[in-house]
């Protein structure tokens, strides 16, 4: 199962996902609140990502995958570790592990807030935007290092899904006012974590310090050189092979 980040949906995995489909059987919904995803009509919540992807998880007959997300997304997969809905988790640079009392958090929150204020008003021109690589690299800027490969089409789409994330607004007000707080005692099964060093948007290692010192200190860690935000655009086929290797093992 494939959980994407936040403002995304399920086609950030489409570049890694016929390397996992090979061997396995992949379920890559998106996630509520977000542009295609189902709606959040309860409210935003600590557990209310996580409680609709073990939804998602049930009506596909999946009691327990292996797990695979980036940035919000992997926040989500160790929530539903915690659950016991989990046989493996791979965090791709997952979301809520800054140290406590570091609040830059919070500048992270505000950016995203004004990357919806500015895909809302470019959206119409999504199209001509990534059609010159100068846009593609605009489009990518904060999320891969690599762009190149990435299919204009689904910048184009990424963009488009920035702009219709429905529950943005409601979920960036709920971090600022709560934070994130992880059940990781009840993580029993394997854990990787993944996070690139010239992650703009969770930087390494700050962004990951609660995750290292205290949440995951004993998890499987890889540190990429030179790689972004999210290896499945940036680096598709070493993300895969992380993933697999890890399911696998």
């Amino acid at each position: 199962m494939l959980l994407h980040g936040f403002l995304d949906t399920w086609r950030v995995w489409e570049l890694v996902l016929p390397a996992l489909e090979r061997s396995h059987e992949v379920l890559a919904p998106t996630l509520a609140g977000h542009a295609g995803g189902p709606p959040i009509e309860e409210g935003v919540h600590a557990d209310v990502l996580a409680d609709h992807a073990e939804r998602a998880m049930d009506d596909a007959g999946f009691e327990t995958a292996h797990l695979a997300g980036n940035s919000l997304g992997g926040f989500v997969a160790l929530q539903l570790a915690a659950r016991g809905r989990a046989r493996s988790v791979t965090a791709l640079a997952p979301a809520g592990g800054w140290a406590l009392g570091d609040e830059s958090y919070r500048d992270v929150l505000r950016l995203q807030a004004a990357m919806r204020v500015v895909a809302r008003s470019s959206a119409p021109q999504a199209d001509a935007i990534v059609s010159t690589p100068e846009g593609r690299r605009r489009a990518t800027e904060l999320i891969a290092v690599n762009f190149e490969h990435i299919p204009p089409a689904l910048l184009a789409h990424q963009l488009l899904g920035v702009a219709g994330c429905t529950a943005a607004n409601g979920m960036i007000q709920h971090a600022l006012a709560e934070g994130f707080e992880l059940d990781a005692a009840r993580i029993e099964c394997p854990v990787r974590v993944v996070w690139g060093t010239a992650d703009r948007l969770l930087p390494w290692p700050s962004a990951a310090a609660r995750f290292r010192e205290d949440w995951l200190p004993h998890a499987d860690w890889v540190v990429l050189d030179g790689v972004g935000h999210a290896p499945q655009l940036d680096v598709p086929l070493e993300a895969a092979e992380l993933i697999l290797g890890f399911a696998s093992g």
